[in-house]
């Protein structure tokens, strides 16, 4: 089945709930179910939803994006993040708090977080930014209908009119 739903996701910071993503019904979530795109409990509260159909739930951490791993906090010399051009330390990008882009040795693309950058060092966390945290959801389901054939083969859902990528 494909879904669209519009939602929103709120988690508990300092006691206080605050909004950290949300669609909207001109750009709603659209996927496609059991093939592993969403988190599985998300799917599981969507289960047996009609179009029209609003729902509030939350997923614990464990759950969600997984509970926060010390070894996922790294200490990396801080002449990694020297610039290109100039050599040096490029404390335009690198700042404390603040995401950064990195690659594997593949090439892969992915984002740390800067914890601190003190002597020859930067240490950078790689944990999900909502690891640790309840995801709290609202939804209201927009549209359920079955997948395509060509949906199914390539594993995702597609837009109006069909193939968008």
């Amino acid at each position: 089945m494909v879904c669209s739903l519009e939602y929103a996701l709120h988690v508990e910071e300092n006691g206080q709930m605050n909004l950290v993503d949300q669609s909207t019904p001109e750009h709603p979530l659209t996927f496609l179910m059991g093939v592993g795109q969403l988190l599985p409990k998300f799917e599981e509260n969507l289960m047996g939803k009609i179009v029209g159909d609003k729902v509030s739930f939350s997923i614990n951490a464990e759950d969600g994006y997984g509970v926060s791993n010390s070894e996922d906090i790294v200490a990396i010399p801080k002449e990694n993040f020297n610039h290109p051009d100039t050599g040096q330390f490029d404390a335009d990008i690198v700042k404390v708090g603040e995401f950064i882009p990195l690659q594997d040795q593949d090439g892969n693309p992915f984002n740390g977080k800067v914890v601190s950058i003190e002597n020859e060092m930067v240490t950078i966390d790689f944990n999900h930014p909502l690891a640790d945290k309840t995801l709290n959801f609202d939804v209201t389901v927009l549209e359920v209908r079955e997948a395509t054939q060509e949906e199914l083969d390539h594993g995702h859902a597609h837009g109006l009119g069909g193939h968008q990528h």
